[in-house]
């Protein structure tokens, strides 16, 4: 193992280079084009983007143009350019599935570069072609008009301080920074000019220099010892280094820090993990990849300090938390201070003197941060003398298992539960809330069963308890969205086989329409903010895993509450006790009532116009047959598809169209394959004329219109960038007559299953061109055709209908 600490700098390996790769400015010119295309037109394509004040969108999806936390562009004299990188967006471990500790192991190679997360300000710097430095915090250039100085100002002020210490100028820098072609990624950490929760006076102050990223769209940053080479040359200060190399060093190495929160006798916020990373590791290569390992406490308690303190000065009720009695020791000592101290109030309101105060606290009870901390454990107090009134409040969406869960517990421990669909007519949150504080009466814990999925539904529910019960302590269940695409699949995977086993959804009954209310409520899924309003006010955040199974975030939830309540879970049930109440809630659950929910457009076109009589509906003339086909069921296609394109050998790439038409919501609601248009019955008469007599013997007999069955068997998907379909083979079905092939004849050159496509403007007919293409030409770097063997060729058992001219 190479362990390296470098607070007195480490000098970069004599055969380190620093990274290079000129801009392509046709490259920038699309990335460009494609963010403005997104600005102010909501969601199109799945995210959406804040022009000229900043760019914003959600990281965690997969087809974004690119993962820049930071990105300034121009025009130069040769084109656009970028002339500010932020780092990619990255993680804390366990946020998402990469970066959980499995798929670290397996996904990443070192050096692992832990650099202490500092505490400050971000700061981006870059060079301009006519030699400006342009120096940015954030979305920012900040201004020099009146008023306190913006952070990009006070960074840039720090750093012409720094310069002239050098007998250096920002021209120069600019230049140096654009023949790198790179950001300068810097902290601002000077407490006074700001603080936040860490300490920064005297000679820790200043500009802490902690990247150096290449100004391009995909992100590429230089090694750790070449940045703080860089540092020592133009006069930055870095930040605490260390090496490792291999991953069960770094997990131990942070997980031992964990324990106390500090480092070397500093109490420290975490550190950022500087590797590389591949989600397929013998198939694509490696690029830069950060994760983080954030330390909970004693960071998490100081900011509550500051929360509460803030509080308390604008005349509001501190929100008490966590650490109950240390904190209101603080808050008492606070309020003296703040009594005896009338500048201390307006100060702390400007971020200045938080520290202090904390410190003073401190040194007051005579101990450390971390002590502070473990009071609560030590004592009890606080979580652990609350024995009722808990509240469990889902966040989730249709499918994520919240009601087995409910079941399950009810089950367990006598609790109670409440289901907002069983509630009808007019006012249902108020009455959601009293039946939720009736329950409380008799039990010391009730789940609130709906989804909760907005802000607004949060809002509501923690307004309304906490003014009926000012004891009431709400627990937040947040079924974590990271992988949209993943619980999307299990979700619906999850609700079809419950079939109609619901109160509002009924699957088996109409799986489009269901389909459809589950997008709507993903697309309508805010993720919980703990430090943001409302979500801030919830007592306690348990965090769960929609794809994990209900079984693992049943034993989640126990577990946590069991830490988090011992008096009203004294002690956490049973490897065995947990999996027989899992069995019962599935057992054992049946809607108690049901909901409809209507069909606007037949609601609309039975609306006659009030007590208007209804016109007498006008004979029709009977409809002609339009095409032939063999209707398909969604979800062996879908998870045919999704096997396909998650599989070890599949390229990133390869599956990139897959996700677009998914986040985009272009995949086709129903699947078929056309076996015979009315367009071709010239080329082909008697087949039509065959087809045209099975439908008069046999379409009046059955109500759905079906005429026969066939098999498909799924062979290769082809795809261009513009639409996607899956090559097929028409099979016997077993026990059917030996002629059926034959009778269901598909005219297309190729029988296939269109899958979806870009764009409205693009026919899903247009298939036919696409796979005519792929037939004689194959894949290409012009016609950029793609195809892929489907998963274990599945085969699917389809409906040969007559679909009827409108």
């Amino acid at each position: 193992m190479e362990d390296i600490t470098t607070e007195a700098g480490q000098t970069a390996a004599p055969d380190m280079k620093a990274p290079f790769v000129s801009q392509d400015r046709q490259q920038v010119a699309e990335l460009v084009r494609t963010l403005e295309s997104h600005a102010g037109k909501g969601k199109k394509g799945g995210y959406s983007c804040k022009r000229a004040e900043f760019i914003e969108w959600d990281y965690k999806k997969d087809h974004l143009p690119t993962y820049a936390r930071g990105l300034f562009t121009t025009k130069s004299s040769k084109g656009p350019e970028i002339v500010i990188r932020g780092y990619d967006k990255f993680f804390n471990v366990g946020e998402t599935r990469d970066t959980e500790w499995k798929n670290i192991q397996t996904r990443t190679k070192g050096p692992y570069e832990l650099t202490l997360k500092e505490n400050g300000c971000i700061i981006f710097i870059g060079g301009l072609e006519d030699g400006t430095l342009l120096v940015t915090s954030k979305h920012s250039t900040g201004s020099r008009g009146e008023g306190e100085a913006s952070h990009a100002v006070a960074g840039e002020q720090r750093l012409e301080a720094q310069l002239r210490r050098l007998g250096k100028t920002k021209e120069e820098l600019a230049r140096e920074l654009r023949a790198r072609n790179v950001t300068a990624v810097a902290e601002l950490c000077d407490d006074s000019f700001e603080e936040h929760i860490l300490a920064y006076t005297g000679d820790e102050a200043g500009l802490y220099l902690h990247g150096m990223n290449l100004n391009l769209p995909k992100f590429a940053t230089y090694p750790s010892p070449l940045v703080q080479d860089f540092a020592d040359e133009w006069g930055f200060k870095k930040v605490g280094l260390k090496t490792f190399g291999t991953v069960n060093e770094v997990q131990a190495f942070l997980e031992n820090l964990a324990e106390t929160g500090a480092y070397e006798g500093r109490d420290v916020e975490g550190f950022v993990v500087r590797c590389k990373m591949s989600r397929q590791p013998n198939a694509e290569p490696f690029e830069d990849w950060f994760f983080k390992y954030k330390f909970e406490e004693p960071y998490l308690m100081y900011r509550q300090w500051r929360e509460c303190t803030k509080a308390m000065i604008a005349g509001r009720q501190p929100r008490i938390r966590k650490h109950q009695k240390i904190t209101e020791q603080y808050l008492a000592y606070a309020r003296q201070r703040l009594q005896n101290d009338r500048g201390l109030a307006k100060a702390y309101n400007q971020n200045h003197g938080i520290i202090s105060l904390r410190n003073d606290f401190l040194a007051h009870k005579n101990i450390k941060g971390v002590d502070a901390a473990n009071m609560e454990l030590e004592e009890g107090g606080g979580s652990g003398d609350v024995d009722g009134d808990v509240v469990l409040v889902p966040i989730a969406t249709i499918g994520c298992g919240k009601t087995t869960i409910a079941v399950a517990l009810t089950h367990l421990f006598g609790w109670g539960h409440v289901q907002n669909d069983n509630i009808s007519g007019p006012k249902r949150p108020p009455r959601f809330v009293k039946m939720l504080m009736d329950e409380l009466d008799k039990t010391p814990v009730v789940f609130a069963d709906r989804n909760n999925s907005e802000k607004r539904e949060r809002q509501q529910i923690i307004t309304d308890v906490k003014q009926s019960r000012i004891s009431a302590r709400l627990v937040a269940l947040h079924f974590v969205h990271n992988d949209i695409e993943e619980v999307r699949r299990t979700c619906q995977e999850r609700v079809f086989a419950r079939g109609d086993n619901h109160q509002t959804i009924q699957a088996a009954s109409d799986m489009n329409k269901v389909r459809g209310i589950m997008e709507n409520f993903i697309h309508r899924f805010q993720p919980v903010e703990e430090d943001k309003a409302p979500d801030d006010g919830f007592d306690e955040i348990i965090n769960l895993d929609p794809s994990a199974g209900s079984r693992k975030n049943l034993e989640v939830v126990v577990e946590r509450l069991h830490r988090i309540f011992p008096k009203v879970v004294p002690k956490a049930p049973s490897a065995e006790q947990l999996d027989e109440a899992m069995q019962y809630a599935l057992d054992n659950y049946k809607p108690d009532m049901r909901h409809t929910i209507p069909d606007r457009k037949q609601k609309n076109k039975n609306n006659n116009g009030g007590n208007a009589p209804a016109q007498q509906p006008k004979k029709e003339k009977p409809k002609g047959v339009e095409y032939l086909s063999v209707d398909l069921p969604t979800m062996p296609i879908l998870s045919a598809l999704e096997r396909t394109f998650t599989a070890p050998e599949v390229r990133s790439a390869q599956a990139k169209f897959w996700r677009q038409l998914n986040g985009t919501r272009r995949v086709q609601q129903k699947f078929h394959v056309t076996l015979m248009h009315r367009v071709s019955s010239k080329d082909y008469p008697d087949l039509w004329s065959r087809y045209l007599q099975a439908q008069e013997a046999h379409g009046s007999s059955t109500s759905d219109g079906r005429l026969g069955e066939l098999n498909v068997l799924l062979e290769r998907v082809v795809f261009d960038n513009r639409i996607m379909a899956i090559v097929v083979r028409l099979e016997d079905v077993e026990g059917g007559t030996p002629d059926q092939v034959e009778k269901w004849e598909c005219v297309n050159r190729i029988p296939h299953i269109t899958i979806g496509t870009a764009e409205d403007k693009i026919k899903p007919k247009e298939s036919n061109d696409l796979l005519a293409k792929w037939l004689d030409e194959g894949h290409t770097d012009e016609n950029k055709i793609e195809d892929l063997v489907i998963e274990g060729k599945p085969v699917v058992k389809g409906t040969v209908r007559a679909v009827l001219s409108r």
